[in-house]
């Protein structure tokens, strides 16, 4: 019997984060942050010219704002892509919080999120000062690369967790290996593993981060087709394998 496991499919998020139920919504509210919240900020650094520590505290508000369940509801799935609605809505808080001059309430008593703005900075740093990247691509280019890490946090975390972390360990030397690959036959020697071993472990991963990608997709998409349509932009199908 193989050994592979794969997460249970996921509700969507976003449709989650509609519910009447607070606790229902506070758990999908986690969910979509994990997934956004780097990209806002660095859209905001970006597109808005705003330095970290605006970006950091637009970025606190928005997301506490996200949460209140008004808010949430003028987000049509018929209309358009979650990630799109998300992304103007962030230009109209902006906007309007210009205009108040900072002095919207914010967060409605709720605590300040714990969020590491310092490390998204310096994954940031090396663009920065940049005048010709397009900030909506940026945006949906950190949107991608959000989902992916987490992806493979949650890979690393089941595969050693389990008694599979040779099966990890073989995975990050090769897939998250920078510059050249090592060939199978060096990864055999390195292990001490046959080569069809090394392959079989290679190939349970890769499916499984798969799996696991294809998940987390669908709970922050809002309708078949956006998923659809998510699925072969970040993955070249319109569906998981």
């Amino acid at each position: 019997m193989s050994d592979d496991r794969f997460p249970e499919t996921r509700a969507s998020a976003v449709l989650a984060a509609r519910s009447n139920e607070e606790a229902a919504r506070r758990a999908a509210f986690n969910r979509i942050i994990t997934a956004y919240w780097k990209p806002v900020f660095k859209y905001l650094r970006l597109r808005w010219k705003a330095d970290h520590d605006q970006a950091a505290d637009w970025t606190q508000a928005f997301f506490l704002r996200l949460l209140e369940k008004e808010f949430v509801q003028s987000w049509d799935p018929e209309r358009g892509h979650f990630r799109t609605w998300l992304r103007v809505g962030i230009d109209g808080f902006v906007m309007n919080e210009r205009k108040a001059a900072g002095r919207l309430k914010r967060g409605g008593g709720l605590a300040p999120l714990s969020l590491d703005f310092d490390d998204a900075e310096r994954e940031l740093a090396p663009l920065l000062p940049v005048e010709t990247l397009h900030p909506e691509r940026y945006f949906e280019q950190e949107w991608a690369r959000s989902l992916f890490e987490g992806g493979i946090a949650a890979l690393r975390e089941d595969l050693e967790s389990s008694g599979r972390g040779l099966r990890w360990r073989i995975f990050e030397a090769t897939d998250l290996a920078g510059g050249d690959r090592p060939s199978y036959r060096e990864l055999a020697e390195r292990f001490h593993e046959p080569e069809t071993q090394i392959t079989n472990h290679l190939a349970a991963a890769r499916r499984q981060l798969r799996q696991i990608l294809s998940e987390r997709l669908r709970e922050l998409t809002g309708s078949d087709d956006e998923y659809a349509f998510e699925a072969e932009r970040l993955f070249g199908t319109k569906g998981s394998a």
